[in-house]
């Protein structure tokens, strides 16, 4: 894991040489049709996406490709280190959305038919998400991308950046866009939808186990008066 890491840090101090002429060299698309198609939509896309293979790479090679996305992030505790890690995710184009900005401009970016990628693998607190199944486990997740496909009639696409060892590349792969269950009672279909979208997460990690780079605690966050999963918490 720790040479994973290091790895993907050498890619991210990489991103000031990456333009349209040589970004192919190191990352090519897979699956395109299936973003354009959702795009056309005309009604915004929202990237279903976790800490998978090179996730930095992804959002900032599509940028380069010609189609720069907002993203959600936390900002760095360190204001400094946090200012220079999104002038290099900037450089092609992308844009990030902090927490405390987050629903008006991802709003107004699906509004604009723009583009928002979501990773969706992290813990969440219980206000915040929803109990759901991952890996045969309970997981508070969030339901944030559920309630925007719901309210504004976003696509919602699964796209990530593996590492393919034949080619010596990255693949950035989008698949269809996810059937959106709506029945017209809202709770019942933000839980469906949010646990077909970690299903489908669940999916990618198992093709891509060892790209899967997530050292936190996944399932922090118990069900009330369920016991904590972890010993060193």
């Amino acid at each position: 894991m720790s040479r994973y890491l290091g790895w993907q840090a050498v890619e991210f101090a990489r991103f000031p040489q990456y333009n349209r002429g040589n970004i192919e060299q190191i990352i090519e698309i897979e699956g395109h049709e299936n973003f354009l198609e959702a795009q056309r939509r005309g009604k915004g896309v929202l990237i279903l996406t976790g800490h998978i293979g090179a996730w930095e790479v992804s959002s900032f090679a599509h940028a380069v490709y010609g189609y720069p996305m907002h993203f959600m992030a936390r900002p760095l505790d360190n204001a400094r280190l946090d200012a220079f890690v999104n002038r290099y995710r900037c450089l092609s184009g992308s844009r990030p959305i902090y927490k405390n900005e987050s629903a008006r401009v991802v709003l107004k970016t699906l509004n604009n038919a723009g583009i928002v990628g979501i990773l969706a693998d992290q813990n969440t607190l219980p206000e915040e998400g929803a109990f759901i199944e991952f890996f045969g486990k309970t997981a508070c997740t969030t339901t944030g991308i559920a309630r925007l496909a719901l309210h504004t009639g976003a696509a919602v696409v699964p796209g990530y950046a593996y590492w393919d060892a034949a080619s010596r590349k990255y693949k950035l792969r989008f698949e269809p866009a996810v059937g959106i269950v709506e029945t017209g009672d809202t709770e019942r279909d933000i839980l469906e939808n949010t646990q077909r979208f970690a299903k489908i997460t669940e999916n990618i990690i198992r093709e891509f186990p060892d790209q899967w780079v997530w050292v936190h605690a996944r399932w922090k966050t118990r069900p009330k008066g369920e016991p904590p999963l972890y010993d060193f918490l």
